[in-house]
Formats: structure tokens, C-alpha cells, sequence
């Protein structure tokens, strides 16, 4: 990943918790680390555990949240998830949200897909 990409993901992640704080959202994580796996954003509203996964991109092009987390990263996703819970709440219910943050000089909007997958 280019330099420009991590630091036009990072602004998003940002967004993303911003975003998240102001919609009453408790933040615990960013970039929670498993093995090979990472989640974005841990969160928590209303008693669940949140776990969301940032797409930022310059252009609403290729939107289509099916297409931005394919099976593979949402298995990755779903693994780190599950290590967070049993090591931190092993007794709240969780969902998977993805964010797309889409930022360039003229605009900034951010679309929030609350489960958006679920485990297999």
C-alpha cells in the first residue's frame, strides 16, 4: 500500500471515530491486531460490541459494500473479532458495520452500514 493510500485510510479511520463519538459511540480499539487479522474500529453502542471496518476512498466510484470487504477479509475481520470478545467482553453481542468515508478537496461524506456482515 502507497504512503498516500495509509494516510488517506488513516483521515478516514479518523472520520470514521469521529463520525462513531458523535452517534453516542463508546471507541475502545483502533487497528486491533489478531495473528494477520486487524479490525478498524472497535466500538460499542448500547451495550454492543461494534466492529467496523473503514473504507475511505477519493470517489463514490465502487461503493457497493460487497464489493469493498470481500468473503476473505470479512473472515479476517470476523477472526480478530472473536479474540477481542473472549479476551475483553466475553458477554456482549456484537454486529459487523462498515463505514465508507468518501474525502477529496470538495467533499467529505461518510455512509455508515450497520450489519453489513455477519459470521459464517
Amino acid at each position: 500500500m502507497s504512503t498516500n493510500n495509509k494516510e488517506l485510510g488513516k483521515k478516514g479511520e479518523l472520520l470514521a471515530c469521529d463520525y462513531l463519538k458523535k452517534k453516542g459511540f463508546k471507541i475502545h480499539k483502533v487497528n486491533y491486531k489478531f495473528d494477520r487479522a486487524e479490525v478498524d474500529i472497535v466500538a460499542e453502542d448500547k451495550g454492543m460490541l461494534v466492529f467496523v471496518e473503514v473504507k475511505t476512498r477519493v470517489s463514490a466510484y465502487l461503493s457497493d459494500p460487497a464489493l469493498l470487504v470481500p468473503m476473505k477479509k470479512q473472515r479476517q475481520i470476523i477472526k480478530a473479532a472473536d479474540e477481542f470478545v473472549k479476551q475483553v467482553f466475553p458477554e456482549k453481542e456484537s454486529r459487523f458495520d462498515i463505514i465508507i468515508v468518501i474525502t477529496n478537496e470538495q467533499y467529505t461524506s461518510i455512509e455508515h452500514i450497520e450489519d453489513a456482515f455477519y459470521p459464517m
